[in-house]
């Protein structure tokens, strides 16, 4: 069975003194003067694509976006993108393995929590200046690698996410304590969605693991979401059916094996009723 390209930070990484946890380039010379053209792949690492100037087209998880100023990128592991990006693009790029912010402490795992489902962010110039100096010193940093450098980076990194977080919530009504905790309960459940949804396909399956009852993970999802989490589940089946649908060329029965479905038939028809294609006509209009 032909997997995803999945991409690893050794590949690229050009710190070996950080053990291939954590890299930061300039995008300029990363492009060296021709645009950057990527087909579809996966990470194994966080990926933080800041575009200070720039234009192209930015795929992840089959949404689309448009590369545009002052614009932000956040993938988690796993996660399917395909990027084309112009030349005259300038900014940052971040990859990093979960261990070097999970060594941390509680807070630094609980602001990457919180940021790894912003996959795209436009921030007016003001606020893009901000979090581009905080990138700046990081960058200054690796390059100068004088004593605790690492530890510096990490703090300016924990810096960068606050940031960012305060940036997405004065963009909204600021939550009540309340609001905060289902908030919290629905990043951890689409985080676990993620890891277990080829094994796991119950709702009360993820209640147990959050340790909250079905009732009222449920309440989270249609308060937040208006969707209860039955539908959350059917729509990460779906969306893992597309990365293998689109970015491998595994036969249909492998991938409903792969998805944990021993009927290929039943899963057809999932596919089809969520989808209007079947997995055959799908794969062949959009890949």
């Amino acid at each position: 069975m032909e997997n995803i390209p999945v991409r690893h930070i050794q590949e690229i990484q050009k710190e070996p003194n950080l053990s291939g946890s954590f890299s930061i380039r300039e995008i300029h010379e990363l492009l060296d003067g021709k645009d950057m053209i990527q087909e579809l792949h996966r990470h194994d690492f966080y990926y933080i694509l800041v575009i200070e100037k720039g234009s192209g087209s930015h795929q992840i998880d089959f949404t689309s976006y448009e590369v545009c100023n002052n614009s932000i990128f956040l993938m988690r592991p796993g996660q399917v993108h395909q990027l084309h990006l112009k030349t005259q693009s300038t900014g940052f790029l971040l990859q990093f393995k979960m261990h070097y912010i999970y060594s941390q402490n509680k807070l630094s795992q609980e602001l990457l929590r919180k940021v790894s489902h912003m996959n795209f962010c436009n921030l007016d110039s003001s606020g893009f200046k901000k979090l581009e100096a905080i990138l700046t010193n990081v960058l200054k940093e690796n390059r100068n690698k004088q004593e605790s450098y690492q530890e510096v980076i990490k703090s300016n990194l924990n810096v960068f996410f606050i940031e960012l977080i305060r940036y997405r919530q004065n963009q909204k009504i600021a939550p009540n304590d309340n609001n905060q905790y289902s908030q919290e309960q629905l990043e951890k459940f689409l985080a676990l969605l993620e890891i277990n949804i080829t094994q796991k396909k119950q709702v009360s399956q993820y209640a147990d693991m959050l340790n909250i009852s079905t009732y009222q993970l449920n309440t989270i999802t249609k308060t937040l979401l208006n969707k209860t989490p039955s539908a959350l589940i059917n729509e990460h089946i779906i969306l893992e059916s597309k990365r293998q649908l689109l970015a491998t060329s595994n036969q249909i029965n492998q991938i409903a094996d792969y998805l944990g479905y021993d009927d290929i038939s039943y899963f057809i028809r999932f596919f089809k009723k969520h989808t209007q294609y079947s997995p055959e006509v799908f794969r062949h209009n959009f890949k």
